[in-house]
């Protein structure tokens, strides 16, 4: 069956047939077969509640379904319309980007790297680090300042210096093209 004479009525029998190219994306069943965790449920209202959930996970098999050919088609048209290579990779890698990003593993990483960082910033081990750090980065700086000012001094001086008057007397005075590569001696 094709795309375009797929029956997408959600309402339908026969809502969600597809060809058999196409394979189901498993639903987190696991929830559904756990006993139940909330105390005060009769089994009438458990077993609503578990109806209701499997109804809900079959139509979102059916709209991930439906999805799947609705992207199909587009593909097809988009094929027909013959847009060009590069926007169409462009429109890839956003929609795996996308798929990615809302994807279970994701989202799960995510939030445990955010309690992690959480976790870390708050530690007196982490604070205590920073600081030791930003003291040294201080303490660093500091350093290299006096030093570079040492060092202007100590060439000041030695520019003042009468063996250097001499050999600037003995040399000439340099000049320096604009470009600044080609020093002459006059």
């Amino acid at each position: 069956m094709d795309s375009a004479g797929q029956d997408i009525n959600l309402n339908s029998p026969n809502k969600g047939l597809l060809s058999d190219s196409m394979t189901d994306v498993p639903v987190d069943t696991a929830v559904a077969a756990q006993t139940s965790a909330v105390e005060g449920l009769t089994e009438a209202e458990e077993e609503e509640l578990r109806a209701e959930l499997m109804k809900v996970e079959e139509e979102i098999v059916t709209l991930r379904q439906v999805l799947v050919a609705k992207e199909r088609r587009c593909g097809e048209l988009r094929r027909k319309l013959g847009p060009s290579a590069s926007e169409g990779l462009r429109q890839s890698l956003s929609r795996s980007w996308r798929d990615v990003q809302v994807s279970s593993a994701y989202v799960k990483t995510s939030e445990k790297l955010g309690e992690w960082n959480e976790r870390m910033t708050q530690s007196d081990l982490y604070k205590r680090t920073q600081e030791t750090l930003s003291q040294a980065g201080q303490k660093t700086s500091a350093a290299l300042s006096t030093m570079g000012s040492a060092i202007s001094r100590k060439l000041g001086d030695m520019r003042n210096s009468a063996t250097f008057k001499s050999l600037e007397d003995r040399v000439g005075t340099i000049k320096v093209f604009p470009s600044g590569f080609f020093p002459s001696v006059v």
